[in-house]
Parts: C-alpha cells; structure tokens; sequence
C-alpha cells in the first residue's frame, strides 16, 4: 500500500501499557486527527509514528514495507513537530529554519523558501531576530515554518496550535491544505482549533487498556 500505516500497535511507557490493538492508514493526501482524553497515547502514538521510540507489539509500514528496515529513510520522508520549540537562543529565526530545513535536504537550501515559510507564518519582520528574544506563539510560529521550508512527504503535529492566535492558526490550516493537495500526508494530535477538511479521526481512548479491560 502507498501511504503510511500501523498494525496491532501497542505503546508501553515507564511499565505501563498506554494503548494495545491499534490500526491505521493513510495515503498521499489524506490527513488523520487524534483525539483521546490526556494519557491516552497520543503524544506517543506520534513518536511510533516519528521512530522516536519502538513499539511493544504490532509494525509500522511505509509504501508496504516497515521503517524498521530503513530508519534513516523514514526519517527522511517526515517531519515531526512536538510540544517544545526546540529554538537555539543564538540564532536569528531565519538561520534557525535554514538550519533545520538542511538537515532534511542533501542539497543547499533553498532561501528564498526559507523566507517564503517565515512569512507564511507572519514571521518576516523577526526574521533576523534571535530566538531568546521571540515570545512562545512566535516561537510556535517559527517551529512551524520549519514544515514548509523542508520537503518531508509525512508532517506529524503533536498540539500545533499551542500558543497560537488566530491567524497564525488559519496559517497552518492554509498550510496543511496546501501540502495535502501535493500528496503530501498530515497526522496531528489537538484538543482545540484544528479543523482539516475530510480528515478521518482516531479515537485514542478505544484503545486504552482500561477501555480494553472493560470490553473483556
């Protein structure tokens, strides 16, 4: 299957089982949301997703074969974003998205597309500022830009309007939309205001081991 999937996933974290049973998938151009009650594994879900930790029971597959036989490639293909904004102090905004967006292509960077995604996010007048001086939603905002400065095919969004406004939230649904309609795919936890056109949602909480327990 083209796309990214996961089956009979179970997450296990400080001892405790998280989630158990859990399938997914999606294709180019489709987006998933996650919702759940706090604890119940989204932020770890997308972190399977990311490679960042191994999963207890079940594969992740991309284009049909699991990352785990090329993690260096599935790094490639996707770029996650998480609660922090991990920001060096030093560096202005536009050496920060330019550092990262390398870090995701073999050849030089393009910096017109840096400053095309730091304005996207209304960032274009901080563009030479550095980072101890920007507040946490232009932080947020800066984090974001990374997304469009890159070319990874699988975003992952773990809260991405924490700390936004409003129009920086329209940003990134504009964003999203626009990426989706290139083939690209989006997953992304949220509780509030992040809405994506014929998303299929996730309902974390099914598949809970205490909801799993009840159900036996």
């Amino acid at each position: 299957m083209e796309g990214f999937q996961g089956e009979d996933l179970a997450c296990i974290r400080g001892e405790r089982l998280v989630f158990e049973g859990l399938d997914f998938a999606i294709r180019p151009s489709d987006a998933l949301l996650l919702a759940g009650h706090n604890g119940s594994g989204k932020s770890s879900l997308l972190r399977l997703m990311g490679g960042l930790l191994r999963p207890a029971a079940g594969r992740l597959l991309a284009n049909g074969l699991p990352i785990s036989h090329d993690p260096d490639a599935h790094r490639a293909r996707l770029h996650y974003v998480g609660h922090t904004d991990p920001l060096n102090s030093v560096l202005t905004v536009r050496e920060s998205v330019h550092f990262f967006a390398s870090l995701h292509s073999s050849t030089i960077v393009n910096e017109e597309a840096v400053l095309d995604a730091i304005g996207h996010f209304g960032m274009s007048g901080l563009a030479d500022i550095p980072g101890r001086f920007l507040s946490s939603g232009q932080r947020r905002r800066t984090n974001l830009a990374r997304l469009l400065a890159t070319h990874a095919q699988l975003w992952l969004l773990d809260e991405p309007t924490l700390g936004l406004d409003e129009s920086a939230i329209n940003a990134l649904v504009t964003a999203t939309t626009q990426h989706r309609a290139q083939g690209g795919m989006v997953i992304a936890a949220t509780h509030t205001g992040f809405q994506l056109a014929d998303a299929v949602h996730l309902d974390m909480s099914a598949h809970t081991a205490a909801y799993v327990a009840a159900r036996k």
